[in-house]
């Protein structure tokens, strides 16, 4: 019974957290319309232009980055598998919607089901080396099909339908409520959904059973295997839903920036999703989110106040993150929230004794 009693009052607090969440994002563009640029609401339904505007757009970044780190989350520090090919994952599903809508012409649906083929074939494709490769060798073997992407991306073969060097440009709205220029909130509002809705997918998924053989092939892989589990499968299982997970991501950026780059296939954007999740925590699934805030947040904003000494300052803040929270935000956070607990029922206990 009180088993009970406790997993319905953690269901309620985590509930809680999320309508929350959902609540501060539907009412943080109207109060940064009013309270900043003092022009109501009327302006965020209206599109108009001013710092409402931009910290959407800003947010909406803020949005595909967690997605995307949150799937290299379920894949680095949730199973423990090491890879340097993410960045693919991505790739993949942002020049797939595009080249769908842009050069086959389909309709938005339709080209959101072959991104998702995609990047189930491709999670098949990294899967293939899996019982055959571990450790490091896994992530140079990853990084390898990365590159072969991001050259191939790059070809001139390709260029009419890819862009080559210059990327894949002109994709138009599939939809109304897709279009991030003119319909500016509802496209923020469709980010955020898609973001939460995935994070409470990973979070129920980490939570279940499947979620702690997970856990327990990153801890221990052979003794996963002795106590009779198939690692592949379970591994394959989490490769796929990163991937489309990441290719969702994918998807939203082709559809909020003007350009889609080879540089979102590149290893630099690879080492973007591992940062993210160092900041936030890793295996933690929320840490994604609060270390794509951060992430994003410094960069911008260093950039904007010191200009090219930012990568140096942006840098020193990493250095700093790492040595002062060894586990991430939310996962230091978690390490050490037991003696917050601690302190708080002594100084309660001392408040008590100097009353009486």
């Amino acid at each position: 019974m009180t088993a009970l009693r406790d997993r319905i009052g953690t269901t309620l607090r985590h509930g809680t957290g999320v309508i929350a969440l959902i609540g501060g994002l539907i009412l943080f563009p109207f109060a940064v319309s009013i309270v900043i640029d003092g022009a109501g609401v009327g302006a965020v339904f209206d599109n108009a232009t001013g710092n409402a505007r931009f910290m959407q757009g800003l947010a909406i970044e803020v949005f595909i980055l967690a997605l995307y780190a949150m799937s290299y989350d379920l894949v680095l520090g949730v199973t423990g598998l090491l890879s340097f090919g993410h960045a693919m994952f991505f790739g993949v599903g942002a020049y797939t919607f595009g080249i769908a809508l842009k050069t086959f012409d389909l309709a938005w649906g339709t080209a959101l089901v072959v991104v998702v083929i995609a990047a189930l074939l491709q999670s098949a494709l990294f899967a293939v080396v899996l019982p055959r490769v571990k450790g490091i060798t896994f992530a140079l073997v990853t990084l390898g099909f990365a590159t072969m992407f991001w050259i191939i991306i790059q070809s001139s073969d390709l260029a009419d339908w890819a862009g080559a060097e210059i990327g894949l440009q002109g994709v138009k709205p599939p939809a109304w409520f897709f279009d991030t220029t003119n319909e500016r909130f509802v496209f923020y509002l469709i980010s955020a959904a898609v973001l939460v809705a995935f994070f409470l997918i990973y979070r129920r998924l980490v939570d279940s059973p499947t979620g702690r053989v997970l856990v327990a092939i990153r801890d221990n892989e052979d003794r996963a295997a002795m106590l009779g589990f198939n690692t592949f499968w379970f591994k394959f299982m989490a490769l796929a839903i990163a991937s489309v997970t990441a290719a969702m991501a994918g998807v939203l950026h082709t559809l909020h920036q003007p350009i889609v780059t080879p540089n979102v296939a590149g290893l630099g954007f690879m080492v973007t999703a591992l940062l993210v999740v160092l900041i936030g925590g890793l295996g933690t699934v929320n840490g994604a989110i609060v270390g794509a805030v951060v992430f994003r947040l410094l960069d911008f904003y260093l950039e904007k106040w010191f200009g090219g000494a930012s990568t140096a300052l942006i840098g020193t803040a990493y250095v700093a993150i790492v040595l002062y929270l060894p586990f991430g935000i939310v996962g230091t956070w978690r390490a050490r929230s037991f003696r917050f607990a601690e302190g708080r029922a002594r100084l309660v206990r001392l408040v008590r004794g100097g009353s009486e």
